[in-house]
């Protein structure tokens, strides 16, 4: 082993710091690229490096995290966003894809999927009150659990949040509607 002040062992030091940086950047600069043209297997492996070589870089778990989401393989994205949110627990985007991650697909989700997917949504929202499509995501939870009320709740905050948002436009109309044929039935 080479004592530290020696010269030749300072250069390759910086050398391979260097190298370490570049080989980091310019994966994660292709995978951003693929997954950002919608190929999030072909980004895979780009994301998968990039956190390799710096697993506590916050771009790479975010768009790692979203290649496996986008990949249909949203477990693969729970534990490098569960590490993640230990080091940065006040970023959003970490505990949105978390929700996303622990939800998994919401027809096949379980009791427990929704539950800490519902968790991880709210701790979003706590964040940032107007993330984009969380009130959304968990008007659908609520939705899908026939919580009728709380999807309600969470559909008119969506729309709040995003007037524009026409996805949540349209559940929040058909859950009002919902409310009000379960009102007519009651009073027949």
């Amino acid at each position: 082993m080479q004592p530290e002040s020696d010269p030749e062992y300072e250069r390759l030091n910086a050398w391979l710091r260097a190298r370490h940086e570049h080989a980091f950047r310019e994966s994660l600069r292709e995978g951003t690229r693929l997954l950002t043209e919608g190929r999030p297997m072909d980004a895979l492996p780009f994301l998968q490096r990039a956190h390799k070589l710096e697993p506590e870089n916050l771009d790479a778990v975010i768009n790692l995290s979203s290649a496996y989401l986008l990949a249909g393989k949203p477990r693969h994205a729970v534990p490098i966003l569960e590490a993640a949110i230990a080091i940065a627990p006040n970023s959003v985007q970490l505990w949105i894809n978390l929700g996303a991650a622990y939800l998994g697909n919401r027809a096949t989700a379980t009791d427990e999927r929704q539950r800490r997917a519902l968790a991880a949504f709210r701790r979003a929202l706590e964040l940032d009150p107007l993330a984009p499509s969380v009130a959304y995501n968990i008007g659908l939870i609520h939705y899908d659990r026939g919580e009728i009320e709380e999807a309600l709740l969470a559909f008119r905050s969506a729309v709040l949040a995003d007037p524009e948002d026409r996805d949540a436009r349209l559940m929040l109309a058909h859950m009002e509607s919902l409310q009000a044929r379960r009102r007519a039935n009651t009073e027949h």
